[in-house]
């Protein structure tokens, strides 16, 4: 590991809890097949009481006033939209949260859309990491079929550096919470 950058005290909390909770070093096979050192598992974060706190902090302080709606593909966006709208709720900030289903659900409430999302909300789409941002962009895609509006994306890590290029592409503006180098890993390692 590389020296840290500095952060500010919130991300600083935030980078500390991860290293300690969510980091685990060794060899591991990622989902895309390639082999690493280390691995990120930042649901240990975004599922502590303690962790989901900073989290919040965190992202409270980077979402746009203008957002009405927050969530992502189910399961890496689930607590990190839940907890973030409940602590907003405590701020005075009206955030409704929801899921973007794997597939689409043919009974009850169909479509892909599960919770209070609504046409026309303007939507922040969340991940607990991103390495490649393929899951970030399917709900991206699935929101704006719905009728909403992806305004802004975040995630507790982005792991591999590629995910800021789609989103400027896309026209969303993108900014992580924490990145693989504020850890001290390059890019894509």
């Amino acid at each position: 590991m590389s020296r840290l950058p500095e952060l500010d005290p919130r991300r600083e909390a935030l980078r500390q809890h991860v290293l300690t909770h969510s980091l685990k070093t060794g060899n591991f096979t990622l989902k895309s097949g390639r082999a690493s050192s280390w691995f990120l598992d930042t649901k240990q974060t975004a599922c502590r009481p303690d962790g989901i706190l900073l989290v919040a902090a965190v992202a409270l302080e980077i979402l746009p006033s203008e957002i009405d709606a927050i969530g992502g593909l189910t399961m890496g966006a689930d607590p990190v939209a839940y907890g973030i709208a409940a602590v907003a709720a405590t701020q005075n900030r009206s955030l409704r949260s929801f899921s973007v289903r794997k597939e689409s659900k043919d009974h009850g409430v169909t479509g892909r859309i599960a919770g209070a999302l609504q046409p026309g909300d303007k939507v922040a789409i969340v991940e607990d990491t991103v390495t490649r941002g393929t899951s970030i962009f399917e709900a991206v895609e699935v929101v704006r079929e719905f009728g909403a509006i992806p305004m802004f994306i975040s995630v507790i890590v982005d792991r591999g550096g590629t995910c800021a290029e789609m989103a400027r592409s896309a026209g969303v503006p993108y900014v992580p919470m924490l990145t693989a180098p504020d850890l001290g890993f390059e890019f894509g390692s």
